[in-house]
């Protein structure tokens, strides 16, 4: 249920070495900025469905040969990205809730490929400002040349890996903003834990930073990836906490939201056939998952907001 449409792990820590991930051809997806233009394709095949739950009129160009060819390679269980269709439309919808709620400031790290603010319903005014390495915010803005955002959109090349260059972005970011929204879509689970627990301590001393919408999984979905042959990006996948969103909330964040993957793409009909039969079952304890398979997106508030 991985990939990525960011830089991910390396927009917050050295990159490890460049693994050989898969057993197919030559290990095609050999570096965590690779899952970009993975998950990229992902969403350029759910825009050209019939009966797309989002439209990503710019994602094929920015997915390109690369993006096809990783995708034709991967099981073929893996081959419909139904869980990375569904958190990009959880992760939408959630996104629309918060402007709706009053937000002023989207704030995206590891933004990758992302191209919400083209895509979606914006109010002009609003700031979005996207982070990532300084190569992926190049060719992004390469093939982008040209395209008009819905809102005031703006990157920043920062090595969040730095703690000062990360403190002095986040500082930058929010100012002047009363109520913004982080996104970490994809990048937790590439990160160590320690370096999460950084950054959510790091969101929850910011007064603007009001929500928080990221994903995560349990140490049983992380086995489960683990254990899929020919799943790319397994190798370079390791943060799971065992207290779910708990981990969370000890950093002073309460969850708002929590949407089990599963859940939600049956519910939007992209839940593959075999696993449908999982949806007569309980759902585990978000705050303690522990060895079930538990994949979830959920939007947190700073808790002194509450």
């Amino acid at each position: 249920m991985g990939g990525r449409h960011s830089s991910a792990a390396t927009g917050l820590r050295a990159p490890r070495a460049r693994p050989t991930v898969c057993a197919m051809g030559d290990g095609i997806v050999s570096h965590v900025s690779d899952t970009a233009v993975w998950v990229a394709q992902y969403r350029a095949n759910e825009s050209a469905r019939t009966d797309a739950i989002f439209r990503d009129p710019l994602a094929a160009r920015l997915a390109g040969e690369r993006g096809r060819a990783i995708v034709a390679t991967v099981p073929k269980k893996l081959r419909s990205g139904w869980s990375i269709v569904t958190r990009t439309k959880l992760i939408d919808d959630l996104v629309l809730a918060s402007i709706a709620d009053g937000c002023d400031l989207v704030v995206n790290l590891a933004a990758g490929l992302d191209t919400r603010p083209y895509r979606l319903a914006l109010p002009p005014g609003l700031r979005w400002i996207e982070a990532d390495l300084p190569g992926l915010v190049d060719e992004k803005e390469r093939l982008l040349a040209g395209e008009t955002p819905h809102c005031a959109l703006s990157r920043e090349k920062v090595d969040l890996a730095d703690h000062a260059a990360r403190g002095a972005f986040l500082s930058r970011a929010a100012a002047g903003a009363s109520r913004a929204l982080v996104l970490t879509e994809g990048l937790l689970g590439y990160l160590d834990g320690a370096v999460v627990l950084g950054l959510g301590r790091d969101l929850a001393q910011t007064p603007a930073f009001h929500w928080w919408v990221l994903d995560l999984f349990s140490p049983g979905g992380l086995a489960m990836i683990k254990a899929t042959r020919g799943h790319q990006a397994a190798p370079m996948l390791g943060f799971a906490p065992a207290e779910g969103v708990a981990f969370f909330e000890a950093l002073g964040w309460s969850a708002l939201e929590i949407e089990p993957l599963v859940r939600a793409a049956g519910r939007f009909h992209r839940l593959p056939w075999r696993l449908r039969p999982v949806l007569w079952l309980r759902d585990p304890d978000p705050r303690n998952p522990g060895a079930a398979r538990w994949f979830a997106v959920t939007r947190f508030v700073r808790r002194a907001e509450v």
